[in-house]
């Protein structure tokens, strides 16, 4: 192992947004469950089930809007039509309770602000200073825009966000695909590339991959699930990880 505490080989890094690089995961919670709760109030009246934090680790977390919406949905049994990408926030469909999320998350971000992990900048400043490349993989369409809050956008060589997912079709974690496009965008095999992740959806991307090394990022108290979806090592923070501080 390296200092950094990674296998001998790594090449590169690639690391998720919310949760890893910034604390936005518990807006993105909150906006999660304003939405869902109010469609299920609406729906089934005042005796209705709330989203609770298993259902956003489960169903949500780490995976792309639409796709969180038809999965947190289906474990309900509820099914909705798909509807528009650009369908109104108070629209009954796919899309539009994913941008009724997305509203109410940009306005928790600007009345909130956002707040970078300062051991995950400092690892990534020590991970470049060791020649490592570095990517951010994001299933979110705001990735660019948070990093430039926190003046973070010039620490990555590539990123591969919910925007340029979109572009290039590629399905969300938990399909490796967005990574696999990091690491082919780095010029490095995945064998090569280690993963950083908070997510147990991002932690399957890892996994089915291929990745050569696959980092948990324990936020939450989920150390056993994140290992049991792959991880190769968890730690609370990267500060934990090797000895590079």
């Amino acid at each position: 192992m390296t200092k950094l505490g990674l296998p001998d080989g790594i090449q590169a890094c690639l690391f998720d947004l919310d949760g890893v690089i910034t604390k936005t995961a518990v807006v993105h919670a909150a906006a999660w469950k304003q939405t869902f709760d109010d469609f299920l109030r609406a729906r089934d009246g005042a005796d209705f089930r709330p989203f609770d934090d298993t259902d956003y680790d489960e169903y949500v977390d780490g995976r792309p809007r639409a796709d969180g919406v038809r999965t947190f949905l289906a474990s309900r049994g509820i099914q909705l039509p798909d509807g528009a990408p650009d369908d109104p926030p108070d629209r009954q469909t796919v899309h539009g309770l994913g941008n009724r999320k997305n509203e109410l998350l940009l306005e928790l971000i600007r009345t909130r602000g956002v707040e970078a992990y300062d051991g995950t900048i400092r690892y990534i400043g020590a991970v470049r200073a060791e020649g490592l490349r570095t990517a951010v993989v994001s299933s979110s369409a705001n990735c660019r825009d948070v990093l430039r809050s926190i003046n973070a956008e010039h620490l990555f060589d590539v990123r591969i966000d919910g925007v340029v997912a979109a572009e290039r079709h590629l399905p969300g974690k938990p399909h490796p695909d967005t990574f696999l496009a990091a690491a082919h965008d780095l010029g490095v095999e995945p064998k090569a590339a280690a993963v950083f992740e908070d997510a147990l959806a991002g932690m399957d991307a890892g996994r089915s991959g291929h990745f050569g090394y696959v980092v948990g990022l324990d936020r939450v108290g989920q150390a056993d699930a994140l290992r049991a979806h792959g991880a190769d090592v968890v730690v609370p923070d990267l500060v934990n990880l090797g000895e590079w501080s």
